[in-house]
């Protein structure tokens, strides 16, 4: 790589760090060998830098489309990731669920419902909410 994807790496690199956390992104590069790196390159400079580098929609708002486009591509190690990515840009837990909501409508019950518990996984494991008692 070189040139312009050289600074798109550097323009994305403190976003996914910012949205993701810096501990799971310096994770993925250091884990990461020659083949590997490819695509931590690829991420980081075109999802990053280029996608959500673009200034005209806000964390938020990107967080909520990513959450609804990995609903409805059923990747669920994504979803999981994203909602703790939304929860860092300000994205609500009644938004996530609103989210998810809308998604069952367009993308099934079956996509939903994968997400939905992807999605209670990560907001229980990060305090967002209580298990019922």
């Amino acid at each position: 790589m070189g040139g312009e994807d050289d600074a798109l790496f550097e323009k994305g690199l403190p976003i996914r760090r910012e949205v993701l956390g810096a501990e799971y992104v310096d994770a993925s590069l250091g884990k990461a060998d020659d083949f590997m790196m490819a695509f931590q390159r690829i991420t980081t400079s075109w999802a990053w830098g280029m996608a959500w580098g673009d200034p005209t929609l806000d964390r938020k708002t990107r967080s909520i489309i990513n959450l609804a486009m990995l609903t409805a591509l059923g990747k669920i190690p994504e979803v999981k990731l994203h909602v703790k990515g939304a929860l860092n840009n300000g994205v609500s837990v009644d938004e996530i669920k609103a989210t998810l909501s809308h998604a069952a409508a367009y993308c099934g019950i079956p996509a939903a419902l994968d997400a939905f518990k992807a999605a209670h996984e990560v907001l229980l494991a990060e305090g967002a909410i209580q298990p019922k008692k």
